[in-house]
């Protein structure tokens, strides 16, 4: 019996153009799959907010702020505060810009334990804003959602140790009045530090 070549199957070679074409194809594939995937991660961060209990966490402790002798930005919040919490990328952002030069410090008007600073400033809605000197001294105060841009203006101006332009008008407020008796703590607060020493 003899073969003839006709009769064998051919498994041609593949020229060098249909494995570049192959190549190519292969490579924008995998090009589009990382782009898709690093699109996605970049969207789902910067859709995020911060959490109030969060920027309180990373806030710098009342009593450190007293005594390191900087500026300091303290805001009285309630994480149940629709306006402190439709503030919270701002003040993300403005954390970001000023950390350097000013203590950003968050106190929640739902720890008792902030019942004396409560009541030194007047804090009767929130978000409430205090904006003290480097000696702790308070200079001004704002109450209620405030534009991002009157704010940094205002840290900047604290910085510079120039006067500050708070707005007569208040923003939109959540209503607090402060419990003198049987208010739970908060565990999410700076826990231990001194009360009363502003």
């Amino acid at each position: 019996m003899t073969l003839d070549p006709s009769d064998m199957p051919s498994n041609p070679e593949p020229d060098q153009a249909t494995i570049s074409q192959q190549l190519r194809n292969f490579l924008v594939a995998m090009v589009a799959i990382a782009l898709s995937i690093t699109l996605f991660l970049t969207s789902r961060q910067q859709t995020e907010q911060p959490s109030l209990s969060t920027l309180a966490a990373n806030s710098t402790p009342l009593e450190v702020a007293l005594t390191n002798q900087k500026p300091t930005f303290m805001e009285f919040y309630a994480n149940w505060c629709t306006s402190c919490q439709a503030m919270a990328n701002d003040m993300q952002s403005l954390k970001s810009d000023f950390a350097d030069q000013v203590n950003f410090v968050m106190l929640n008007v739902d720890n008792s334990k902030w019942l004396p600073e409560i009541l030194k400033f007047d804090v009767d809605g929130i978000p409430h804003f205090v904006f003290l000197d480097g000696n702790g001294e308070a200079l001004a105060s704002s109450i209620g959602q405030q534009p991002r841009q009157i704010l940094a203006d205002n840290l900047a101006a604290l910085v510079a140790e120039d006067p500050l332009s708070i707005p007569q008008s208040m923003g939109q407020t959540s209503v607090f009045q402060p419990a003198v008796k049987g208010s739970q703590d908060d565990p999410r607060s700076h826990g231990g530090l001194p009360t009363g020493s502003l």
